[in-house]
């Protein structure tokens, strides 16, 4: 490359063109092709987190992006620091996501040589990126780093990552303009007015209708029009996983969530409507229990959705509109407005009976989960955020939590990745420093990322992890006993060691909780304490998600409900 006269180093112009992107926060971990860059780092009032895995760090700006809805930016060095990040961005992709992912990389004259700590990143990454780049010259990288935050944060959200070779960090040169040159990529905004009025239409003529609300609505900010098309035409309202928060707990409107370990009202609902109007859902099958053509076949079903490829791509979509999920349900309710309301009463009558006769319960004369995380929401305000690991508590904080407002659950829902829940929960504590956030986990997935109790510990971070400790890993252990003749193999966690006295390692505070009697008052004393704290409570390993759908089975066919 030829440099030209002399200007920044490439770290530079990547450092002010992250400033210009709004970035002030970096989670970040060195290594040694990173060095011009963490040598400009220490000039620059980008804030930069120090997290003990790369994995942590990525998982660490995922949970930033998710409680905020502003990109996430992690950066890892070449190499295996980039490889580790590859589950990551992954977890983002699948969840849809915003982060702009930075990795390192050998200098340009060794790629392609297999030199030292050399990995073909983006090659790794492409089918779990929305785009990447290899920067091969610095000028570019204004451009790039523009293109890139654009990418990540338009349309459908999710990872972009920029690899940076080390003599591209260190030269000096004049960097060219940031004119982005993205041909060809185009953002769906409100929809298509005749398909618009088709809805509104079909709404008002229905009967028992129902809105299927996903990830989507919360990534759009549609909750408050959802809510007032919810009311305004007296729809049940039926949630994913990521869907949590659409509409807040407790809604008269809203039935819970929809699927595997969905409410008996909810999936019942789904099954009997004749309209399902879903909205930011890629009717996974974790909801369709894989059997797309039996799911909702009495329903005609309508698809709003920003991503042209999840339009039809399950069920069979009578009307379907690629757009904003707000800026369409915006346009769907002024439309709805002059038309006659849908005529409901007897269809939520129907309803009503199924959320009565099959509500959600548990034993209340021990310490169970659901107990545990009922008295969290009993104690904790609207502003708390509830940051999960992926296992049976993620169900029971799904199912049991009172989440009462949009962005304040986060989960790990189209991968599943156990460990996601400590390092996320910093990245929430981190952008949110004023409100509490609980990390609810289990013993097993603690475990994965369980070293970022030391970036807890660094930062102060009054974090309050809520571990609901059964010695087993408690999903497998329950789909074994339902399905596999409660032949139990290789799901206990017989050598775990004293999580209390391994927070207190750290210099985190740490309860203990093995009676019912002292839950209260234990979740009371952690909200109090300034500081981090672990509660270690002991649940035993016979408790069981309910109810469940069995694999195959239609929706409606639950075990336990």
């Amino acid at each position: 490359m030829n440099a030209g006269k002399k200007g920044l180093t490439g770290a530079a112009i990547l450092l002010e063109a992250l400033e210009k992107e709004g970035v002030d926060l970096i989670f970040g971990y060195p290594g040694g092709v990173l060095l011009p860059l963490y040598d400009a780092l220490i000039n620059c009032p980008i804030r930069h987190i120090l997290p003990r895995h790369e994995q942590g760090g990525i998982h660490a700006a995922d949970g930033y992006a998710r409680v905020t809805g502003k990109v996430g930016v992690c950066l890892a060095t070449s190499g295996p620091g980039a490889t580790n990040l590859v589950t990551g961005i992954a977890n983002a992709y699948m969840d849809s996501i915003p982060l702009v992912v930075l990795t390192g990389q050998v200098v340009t004259s060794l790629l392609g040589t297999d030199s030292f700590q050399e990995a073909d990143i983006t090659g790794i990454t492409t089918p779990i990126t929305k785009h990447s780049y290899l920067v091969k010259d610095a000028r570019e990288i204004p451009r790039i780093v523009k293109e890139a935050f654009y990418l990540a944060r338009t349309g459908r959200p999710g990872p972009v990552l920029i690899d940076l070779p080390k003599d591209i960090l260190a030269i000096e040169v004049e960097p060219f303009p940031a004119e982005m040159k993205l041909r060809g990529y185009v953002v769906p905004s409100s929809g298509d007015s005749a398909k618009i009025a088709e809805v509104a239409k079909a709404l008002s003529e229905c009967s028992k209708p129902v809105i299927y609300a996903g990830g989507g609505v919360i990534t759009a900010g549609a909750g408050g029009v959802l809510r007032q098309l919810a009311e305004k035409a007296s729809l049940p309202v039926v949630t994913t996983l990521m869907g949590i928060g659409s509409l807040p707990y407790g809604h008269p409107n809203l039935l819970g969530m929809v699927g595997l370990h969905g409410a008996v009202a909810a999936n019942f609902a789904v099954d009997d409507c004749d309209l399902l109007l879903a909205v930011g859902v890629r009717f996974d099958d974790r909801v369709t229990s894989g059997l797309g053509h039996l799911f909702a076949t009495k329903a005609k079903i309508i698809h709003i959705d920003i991503d042209l490829a999840e339009i039809a791509k399950v069920v069979r979509t009578h009307i379907p509109i690629v757009g904003d999920a707000r800026l369409v349900l915006e346009e769907v309710l002024n439309v709805f407005a002059g038309l006659p309301v849908p005529q409901v009463a007897d269809w939520w009558e129907q309803v009503h009976a199924w959320k009565n006769y099959y509500p959600m319960k548990y034993d209340k004369e021990r310490l169970t989960p659901q107990m545990v995380i009922e008295s969290m929401g009993e104690l904790a305000g609207d502003d708390t955020m509830v940051v999960t690991d992926v296992g049976q508590h993620q169900m029971w904080a799904a199912q049991f939590y009172p989440i009462a407002k949009s962005r304040n659950f986060a989960t790990s829902g189209g991968l599943g990745t156990m460990g996601f829940g400590l390092p996320a929960a910093i990245g929430a504590q981190i952008a949110r420093p004023d409100d509490l956030v609980f990390l609810v986990t289990g013993d097993g997935s603690f475990q994965m990322c369980i070293q970022e109790l030391a970036t807890i510990a660094h930062n102060k971070l009054p974090i309050k992890i809520v571990l609901l400790n059964n010695g087993v890993l408690g999903m497998v252990r329950q789909l074994q006993k339902f399905f596999y003749g409660e032949r139990y193999s290789q799901t206990d966690l017989i050598d775990n060691p004293d999580f209390i006295k391994l927070a207190e390692a750290y210099g985190i505070r740490g309860i203990r909780v093995d009676s019912m009697e002292q839950v209260h008052s234990a979740l009371a004393e952690a909200i109090s304490y300034p500081g981090p704290v672990l509660l270690d409570f002991t649940i035993s390993p016979n408790e069981d998600v309910l109810p469940i759908v069995p694999p195959g089975k239609p929706i409606t066919e639950m075990l336990g409900g």
